[in-house]
């Protein structure tokens, strides 16, 4: 009975509310209007619990998992809210790793249905409301809030956070956050409160002086992470990469082993760490539940899509990254592989870079095109025709799954299966 309830009501969520994730920039509100009448009508939940609010392009969903999975193992009851979701919705609001139950989802959509509705919301700001009311009602310790998009109008900066981070800043969602990285640095930045320390995980000249610029503004510490902490990789072996940690010439943690295994996460794990350093003057964190916090990353908070390995003979790894900078990290990530022949299950949303995504992708591969299961995918037709452009070859495939299986046949034991270019992509694959 209840299977059947919770299917009704993501049908609703997902049917009646402009999704984002779905049809793209028409489901984007450029005010926080809705977003206050919600917490209005929810009795001001964001103020019910303490939070780190984490913005940027590229990174933010595995740093906030980091983040989340050391405080676990500092014995804290962590919320950690993320978007989008791979399989399930209930993925985007966890406790402890645990996703919200059926029930509490069923129970709140059927309870503010009729006042929701006369507000209007998104289905981003229908999340973030029950998020915020269950984080509230269960009392947690610390909730990890990650934007959905940018920063500034985003559903989530309605909260008072002890500790704001920034990622990286990229090319993505242009048509909303601005066509320059300036311009996209300046609404992720909009997450910066008055006297609220702030970690930048990158410095980059371009975006570091509007960073500055907005923490003087509201008189909030601001820290860059990549100035302070640097990790090298000493090996990865048996699913896990070592990094040794160093401040300036001082190493400040000795091989470090990371369950989340892309090269990417180098630079993610400066940043969480810095981050941590802030916290330890609100939360206890020693180097036992950073160690084991950063170790367990995927059992502890669930997280998926991350440089994931689906199947190992042949080797298929997935990876959500979907921007000009996401896919480079994946290139990078490619080149520590042995394989014999190349094979990559691409899906594109329409509204990203395609062309410039394209002509990073190797042309020695076999490519198999497809479309993930909504209106903002790029049509496989369309997506095969950019990629003849850049020598891609490859053929069209009606859906994810006919294309990983097509992979799955021309594949040797000793070949290599990559599945990526969006994270829906990646979904349907999993």
């Amino acid at each position: 009975m209840q299977a059947s309830a919770y299917k009704t009501t993501i049908d609703y969520l997902f049917k009646q509310l402009p999704m984002f994730h779905r049809i793209g920039a028409a489901a984007y509100k450029a005010n926080l209007n809705n977003t206050h009448a919600l917490m209005q009508l929810l009795n001001q939940p964001q103020q019910g619990f303490k939070s780190i609010h984490v913005a940027g392009t590229n990174g933010k969903g595995s740093t906030s998992h980091m983040l989340a999975s050391i405080l676990q193992h500092a014995g804290y009851k962590v919320g950690l809210y993320t978007s989008p979701h791979l399989k399930d919705f209930r993925e985007r609001i966890k406790i402890n790793g645990k996703p919200i139950s059926k029930k509490y989802v069923i129970d709140f959509v059927e309870t503010y249905k009729a006042d929701f509705e006369k507000i209007q919301p998104s289905f981003f700001e229908w999340t973030v409301g029950l998020c915020f009311d269950y984080f509230r009602n269960q009392q947690i310790d610390i909730a990890v809030i990650e934007t959905g998009l940018g920063g500034r109008l985003d559903s989530t900066n309605v909260i008072t956070p002890l500790l704001s981070v920034i990622t990286n800043i990229g090319y993505d969602h242009m048509a909303l956050l601005g066509n320059t990285l300036p311009e996209i640095a300046s609404e992720k930045a909009g997450i910066i409160k008055s006297k609220t320390p702030v970690v930048i995980g990158k410095y980059q000249n371009s975006t570091a002086p509007v960073f500055k610029l907005k923490a003087k503004s509201e008189n909030a510490p601001i820290n860059f992470a990549s100035k302070i902490l640097h990790a090298d990789l000493l090996s990865l072996r048996n699913g896990l990469q070592f990094v040794n940690i160093t401040a300036g010439k001082n190493l400040r943690y000795k091989k470090l082993a990371l369950d989340l295994t892309g090269t990417y996460q180098l630079e993610n794990v400066t940043t969480v760490l810095a981050a941590v350093a802030k916290l330890q003057s609100n939360f206890n964190i020693n180097e036992i539940a950073i160690r084991n916090g950063l170790k367990t990353v995927v059992k502890t908070t669930g997280l998926m899509g991350r440089w994931q390995t689906i199947q190992t003979k042949p080797l298929i790894i997935c990876d959500t990254g979907h921007n000009v900078d996401g896919i480079t990290y994946v290139l990078k990530n490619m080149e520590s592989i042995k394989y014999k022949k190349l094979h990559i299950v691409i899906g594109i949303v329409a509204d990203k870079d395609v062309s410039h995504i394209l002509k990073r992708l190797p042309n020695q591969a076999t490519y198999y095109y497809c479309a993930a299961k909504l209106p903002r995918a790029l049509p496989a037709k369309a997506l095969q025709e950019l990629g003849f452009a850049n020598n891609l070859i490859g053929k069209t495939y009606a859906s994810v799954k006919a294309a990983l299986k097509a992979a799955k046949q021309a594949a040797t034991p000793n070949d290599f299966i990559f599945v990526g270019g969006s994270t829906f992509t990646v979904a349907e694959a999993l």
